[in-house]
């Protein structure tokens, strides 16, 4: 069996396409059993954001001025 460094080396000469593929399922096998109802809540919250950008509810920023914005009301 090869060494997790073994492995990673490997990974690593794969094409770009493969690594994200490769990625993406190992994420998956990590990830935990959702709850439905905590899922369905996401799912309209992320719903209801994105009905209030395409309607003109609300104003879209960018992520670097969000970010931006944050960090000065931190300071």
């Amino acid at each position: 069996m090869l060494s997790a460094e073994q492995l990673t080396q490997a990974a690593l000469s794969l094409p770009s396409a493969s690594r994200a593929k490769l990625a993406e399922e190992l994420v998956q096998s990590l990830e935990f059993d959702v709850d439905p109802a905590i899922q369905t809540t996401w799912t309209n919250t992320a719903k209801q954001r994105r009905d209030e950008i395409r309607n003109g509810t609300v104003q879209a920023i960018n992520g670097q001025d969000a970010l931006d914005r944050v960090r000065q009301l931190l300071e």
